[in-house]
Order: C-alpha cells, then sequence, then structure tokens
C-alpha cells in the first residue's frame, strides 16, 4: 500500500511539473485570414485614392499562423505533437536567440511591408501601368517638405525628363548644389510643378531634393494597404490579387470564398512560406473553396489536404489568375503535384 501511495505521489509530481516546466519549443496554430477586400475594425485593408473601388464579390484571404505568447510547458508540447491542428517547432526557428521577440516582431513587420510595396507594384504591372521614378519618402526637414509627396511621379527636372533612376540622377547632378529647381511631377493623375531648394551631400556631387525615390509602375491613384496586426512576406500574393480585383477590370471571385498564400516580387513570381499546412486548416475553416499554393509548398500541402477544398499550384501571378478564370468558370485549376 505504501508503495502504491508513494507511486500516485511521483505521478501527481511528475504531472504537476509537467505542467509547469516551459520547454524551448513554441506551438504554432492557425492565425486569423483578412478578406484583402473588405475591412478591419471598420476601415478597408485595401483603400484607394485618386479613383472609385470597384463592387466587388467574395473573398480573397490571406492567411496567417498564429503563436501563443504563453510559455509552452512539457504536457502542452506533447499534446501539440499528437494534435494535427498544431505545429510544435524549436523556438530559435521562430525567435531567433540573438534577438528579442519585440525586434523578431518588429522585422517580420518590415517584411510585410516590404511585402506592400512589392505587391503594389507586381499589381500595376499586371494592369500595364507604367514604371516612373516615385517619391518614397519625404523626410521631416527635407527641402521638398510641403512641396512633394510620397507617390508622386517626377517627371522632368529643370525642363530634363526623368523616365527613370538614371535620368534623375544624371539631371540633378548637373545642376549646381543650392540652386532652385523646378520639379514637374504628376500626383494622382494631375499633373503639378514645384520650385525646390536645393541641398548637397558629401557621398555625390550636385543637387539633391532631399527625398528617397524607387523606379516602379506609377497609376493615376494611390494604393494603401491596413493590415497592422500581421507580419513577414507570406500575405505578398493575395495582397496583388486583391488591388487587382478593386482597381481592374475583373470580378476574380464573383462570389466565391478563395484563400491562399505566398511571396511575391515586383516581376510576379510567387514564391514559398511556412506553416501550409496550419493555413489550409485555416482556409477551411473559413468556408473557402479554393487556395492557392506556392508551388514549392505543395508537396507539403498534398500531405494536409483539407476536405472540399481545392489547392491550385501557382509559380507566378499569372498562374494566380489563370487559376482563378479556370475556377470562374467552373473548372479545375491546375493542382498540386509532389514534384511541386
Amino acid at each position: 500500500m505504501t508503495v502504491l501511495v508513494a507511486g500516485v505521489v511521483l505521478l501527481l509530481g511528475f504531472g504537476l511539473v509537467g505542467t509547469l516546466l516551459p520547454v524551448p519549443y513554441v506551438a504554432q496554430v492557425p492565425g486569423p485570414t483578412y478578406n484583402t477586400l473588405g475591412d478591419l475594425d471598420g476601415t478597408p485593408i485595401i483603400t484607394v485614392e485618386g479613383r472609385d473601388r470597384n463592387e466587388v464579390s467574395g473573398n480573397l484571404n490571406l492567411t496567417t499562423v498564429g503563436v501563443p505568447q504563453r510559455p509552452l510547458t512539457l504536457v502542452g508540447a506533447v499534446q501539440g505533437w499528437f494534435d494535427s491542428e498544431v505545429s510544435v517547432v524549436p523556438r530559435d526557428t521562430v525567435y531567433p536567440p540573438d534577438q528579442s521577440v519585440e525586434e523578431t516582431q518588429a522585422e517580420n513587420r518590415q517584411a510585410f511591408l516590404t511585402s506592400e510595396q512589392s505587391a503594389n507594384a507586381a499589381a500595376l504591372t499586371q494592369l500595364g501601368y507604367p514604371e516612373k521614378v516615385v517619391v518614397a519618402d519625404v523626410p521631416e526637414d527635407s527641402p521638398s517638405e510641403g512641396q512633394l509627396e510620397e507617390g508622386d511621379a517626377i517627371e522632368a527636372v529643370d525642363g530634363t525628363a526623368t523616365p527613370d533612376q538614371a535620368a534623375l540622377d544624371a539631371a540633378l547632378t548637373a545642376i549646381p548644389a543650392g540652386d532652385d529647381v523646378t520639379v514637374s511631377y504628376t500626383r494622382l493623375g494631375e499633373p503639378g510643378t514645384a520650385t525646390i531648394t536645393s541641398t548637397s551631400s558629401d557621398q555625390r556631387e550636385g543637387a539633391l531634393l532631399g527625398v528617397s525615390v524607387l523606379q516602379t509602375p506609377s497609376a493615376p491613384f494611390d494604393v494603401d494597404i491596413r493590415v497592422d496586426d500581421v507580419g513577414g512576406p507570406s500575405a505578398g500574393l493575395m495582397l496583388t490579387l486583391g488591388i487587382i480585383d478593386l482597381v481592374g477590370d475583373t470580378d476574380l471571385t464573383e462570389g466565391a470564398v478563395i484563400a491562399g498564400t505566398g511571396t511575391i516580387d515586383a516581376t510576379g513570381a510567387v514564391g514559398p512560406i511556412g506553416g501550409i499546412p496550419l493555413k489550409l486548416v485555416a482556409a477551411r475553416d473559413i468556408g473557402a473553396t479554393l487556395f492557392l499554393v506556392p508551388a514549392d509548398n505543395c508537396a507539403e500541402a498534398l500531405g494536409a489536404a483539407q476536405p472540399g477544398l481545392t489547392m491550385a499550384r501557382v509559380a507566378t501571378l499569372d498562374d494566380a489568375l489563370t487559376a482563378l478564370e479556370v475556377f470562374r468558370d467552373g473548372g479545375t485549376p491546375a493542382p498540386c503535384t509532389t514534384g511541386g
């Protein structure tokens, strides 16, 4: 009897320790999904200034992976390993040991903001808008503050056309620093001019406008994206499709609930992401009928297929648009295969 009591006490003790002892792992779970055509807290995820948004139906949901902030215990890790809707991974793969949680979150947030730029560039390129030299940022105390704005396309400097960054650099190099510079620009499709007293730099000769610029497609409207709680680059594809749906000439969903994931670059190439099995679960839970899978994630996705959810293999933006067209017409898009 004494041995039995001692065994029970030890078992209870181990159980108590297991529920309290943290382990160097984290649990990943299906995260929230966001309809890029919809609102978040009453504000559109994608806003368009300079033209009306299209009237669209259906959903184009980006999918995410959630990481609970509470420490994972030994018991929680064991439970997670036996749960098909939880992924238990080493903590260092989510939070690098040389960074704080806050630093990692800030880095992921910056990756998302960069993916916004790529999504906008890919969408506008697909829609046929030309590349121009576009103002990306006007810092405080810049000589261009109050004269140029983010999104302005710089068309000419002192009458010299600036169709690309090389032409802009050459035109400014030929102007002495400190001179007044006449900048011709286009803002939301409307032409304008500004006279800016240039500055100088030790790094280069000639005049400076005090702005940062990008060579990127420019349209007669501005697109802004707001999803404050998402980090990383994996929303790129679905943001691109959302922009195209809202300013293009085709209803991409025709009322269907479509989800997906994937990075995107300015050329429209779609890249792989992490957590595809969990994102498929999230898509299933919102009633999605089609999931756009990056080609390099196909093998993993096939091992986590969800009932009622068609998976389409996409390696490029064109692939995604083709998949949506085939699906709208009642067909089956190019499927995932084990080879990607």
